[in-house]
């Protein structure tokens, strides 16, 4: 690139300086004898004229190198803006998995101090709360509190992990499963044993009572692209695998799916969706009629496509898109699962959509139905 610029700039000047030159030429023929071109060569405004020339070449250079180093030093700068942003991990004192350097059993009045208000805080499965953080979706995580005010659950999809082990975001399953062991294959709570359904997606290891949950992105690698941890005291609180169904649950979890798809959506570098409140409400109603009429299908039973349900709503799109998920445990098996499905993960990581709306029912056994309605106007 300087070498094409000083090419340039040369000929530039040359080009300035031709009517000397060619006057110096004029009458001259290319016939001329070698004396008659030496004697050219020695004419000293010739000679200043070649002098000048070179001169300003440097000077060009001199100041392209100003403007290049200017350059370099903004690129530096907006890259180290961008990282100002990341966070320093810290190896975990006492448990072996930290995110955003909080630990379980963390103290709620030292990580409010540090953190402030969150910017979000909905019911979950526990019967407790997620309290939701980020700046506009960029370091983003959830944490949860049992009863004595202790950190008992925490959760994100962004690099904010560390362990002891050095299992991080963007560790590879294999290597995940060479330093916990083998993942769980059932939880006891009491005297029943819950058989854990066979999957893929993620893994679900005990360790020093707390259950971390490693889930995995088979489009990047089989790596983690996600974790949560739960204390097993508050697991053990869940009686069932499904919690009883309520209209705070339902919200949560709505609330719940549309943050981590904004918080998946900006780990690619992409514009987070704004809540529709309009297009929530087909998306309710649609899963509302798949959870009472017992189907699973992007088609309901009238025959009607997510595109027609929108339409009968007056919701005006350019762009629209449906995903739907059911029978997850939460929120975040969900989004997980939906993110392994590269039709649904299409749909999460489209650049076109500008807003999201989410709906969730619960049928008669308790199990989640999910719909998130994506467009654009």
């Amino acid at each position: 690139m300087l070498r094409f610029l000083t090419i340039i700039i040369a000929i530039f000047l040359i080009h300035s300086s031709w009517p000397f030159i060619e006057k110096q030429f004029d009458n001259t023929s290319l016939t001329n004898s070698i004396s008659e071109v030496n004697t050219l060569k020695d004419n000293p405004e010739v000679k200043t004229t070649i002098q000048n020339i070179y001169n300003e070449i440097q000077t060009a250079l001199k100041q392209l190198g100003v403007l290049l180093d200017d350059s370099t030093k903004q690129n530096q700068q907006s890259t180290e803006s961008n990282n100002e942003s990341k966070v320093e991990l810290n190896t975990p004192a006492q448990q072996d998995f930290s995110i955003f350097n909080i630990e379980l059993g963390d103290s709620k009045d030292d990580v409010v101090e540090n953190l402030g208000t969150p910017n979000r805080s909905t019911f979950n499965e526990y019967g407790t709360t997620w309290n939701t953080y980020h700046d506009n979706y960029q370091n983003f995580f959830m944490i949860m509190y049992d009863n004595e005010n202790k950190v008992a659950g925490l959760y994100t999809n962004q690099d904010l992990i560390a362990s002891k082990k050095g299992i991080k975001l963007g560790t590879a399953k294999g290597t995940v499963r060479n330093l916990l062991g083998n993942p769980l294959t059932s939880i006891q709570k009491g005297l029943v044993l819950y058989k854990l359904p066979e999957q893929e997606d993620y893994d679900i290891f005990l360790i020093d009572n707390t259950y971390v949950t490693v889930f995995y992105d088979k489009h990047e690698g089989n790596t983690v692209t996600a974790v949560q941890l739960i204390s097993k005291d508050l697991e053990n609180k869940k009686v069932d695998f499904y919690t009883k169904p309520s209209s705070q649950l339902k919200e949560g979890f709505e609330f719940q799916l549309f943050d981590l798809t904004n918080a998946a959506r900006v780990e690619h570098q992409l514009p987070i969706l704004t809540w529709d409140e309009h297009v929530q409400v087909t998306a309710r109603k649609h899963s509302t009629d798949m959870a009472v009429h017992n189907y699973f299908d992007h088609t309901n039973l009238k025959g009607q496509s997510p595109f027609d349900r929108m339409a009968a709503d007056d919701i005006v799109y350019q762009l629209a898109g449906e995903n739907l998920a059911y029978g997850q445990f939460s929120s975040i098996f969900a989004h997980e699962g939906l993110m392994n499905s590269l039709g649904h993960r299409e749909n999460i990581l489209r650049k076109g959509y500008t807003f999201l709306g989410v709906g969730v029912a619960f049928n008669n056994e308790s199990q989640p139905y999910y719909t998130e309605n994506f467009y654009a106007k």
